[in-house]
């Protein structure tokens, strides 16, 4: 029998009796399960989820590099893709090397405050995803619709308040939940039956009063989330009758075109999220399993996507990643 495997058979009664204990600790030190009830294939799913992270490391950075390194790429839609791609950055550096260290290597224990602050990064920079994604949607909006005053409305002035707006909604949106957590306590087996600290599944672990959490919790994601989505929903509906109003199929398919990557972008984006926030309060008879393959591919899948996306899509940025790249 290999090591790994032999530490994944013990790892299943270590489980079952730290779920037997009870204590009170005001900072106990969690244990990150996994991919509960595949613990024997986690290896292999971990493969997947390396590749994921990788392809994010390397489309992110080289979409930074080259906008960064051109200065005809600094306009209001790449600057937003800018912007995303160091939000994705750190939402995929937040999420795979813990979770792929409890995959591979069962590292499974994590510290209380380490726990809050994965926490912290995870919702936050999720929420500044979704603020960049409204923001992508108004530049696609005043572009097809606004044409001739796109570089009047979005000048790069503009562009760095609403980043900046994104940026301090995420923080303060989410400064409360490692706060509030800290006033909860734990008299009971502190195991967390997920790849990463996730807040529901932080909360569900607490023998104290979770009232103020679930509420606030529930409050942020009907906030950031219900508010994005109506956004977006209204700027390409507004595009939609723009684009109808085009004479000549030849511009209305451009039109579609250019719009095409990023309804994908927020199709895959948004669609697991909801999945994963739902089943954690409704959910119930889902598969505990397939919850958090979905709840953490969530979290990979867009940055992995994202810098393909746009780097195919985009004609501007495709020449530069082949002229980048070509060699005699």
């Amino acid at each position: 029998m290999t090591l790994v495997s032999s530490l994944s058979s013990l790892s299943k009664p270590l489980v079952m009796a730290l779920s037997n204990s009870s204590w009170r600790l005001p900072q106990p030190t969690f244990f990150l399960v996994g991919i509960p009830g595949l613990e024997e294939h986690q290896h292999w799913i971990a493969l997947p989820l390396g590749v994921l992270y990788f392809l994010a490391l390397v489309g992110n950075v080289t979409i930074l590099f080259i906008i960064w390194t051109d200065s005809s790429l600094h306009q209001p839609m790449y600057l937003f893709l800018t912007m995303l791609a160091a939000i994705d950055l750190v939402l995929a550096s937040s999420t795979a090397p813990k979770a792929l260290a409890v995959l591979l290597v069962h590292a499974h224990e994590i510290g209380y405050i380490v726990c809050l602050i994965q926490m912290f990064f995870i919702h936050a920079f999720s929420s500044m995803e979704s603020g960049v994604l409204v923001a992508m949607a108004l530049d696609r909006y005043v572009a097809i619709c606004h044409p001739l005053h796109h570089s009047t409305i979005l000048h790069p002035g503009v562009v760095g308040h609403i980043g900046m707006a994104v940026l301090v909604r995420g923080l303060l949106l989410l400064i409360p939940f490692p706060i509030l957590l800290q006033n909860l306590s734990f008299c009971r087996a502190t195991i967390i039956h997920h790849a990463y600290c996730e807040h529901m599944a932080v909360v569900k672990l607490a023998c104290s009063q979770t009232t103020v959490n679930r509420a606030y919790g529930l409050a942020v994601a009907l906030l950031v989330v219900g508010l994005d989505i109506l956004a977006i929903g209204l700027s390409y509906a507004l595009i939609l009758q723009a684009v109808l109003k085009v004479q000549g199929g030849e511009a209305r398919l451009k039109a579609f075109s250019t719009c095409g990557s990023h309804v994908c972008v927020i199709l895959v984006f948004y669609i697991p999220g909801m999945f994963s926030f739902l089943t954690h309060r409704f959910g119930h008879h889902v598969p505990h399993h397939i919850h958090v393959l979905l709840a953490t591919l969530y979290l990979l899948v867009p940055p992995a996507l994202n810098p393909l996306v746009y780097g195919v899509k985009t004609r501007q940025i495709r020449h530069r990643v082949l002229k980048v790249f070509y060699i005699k």
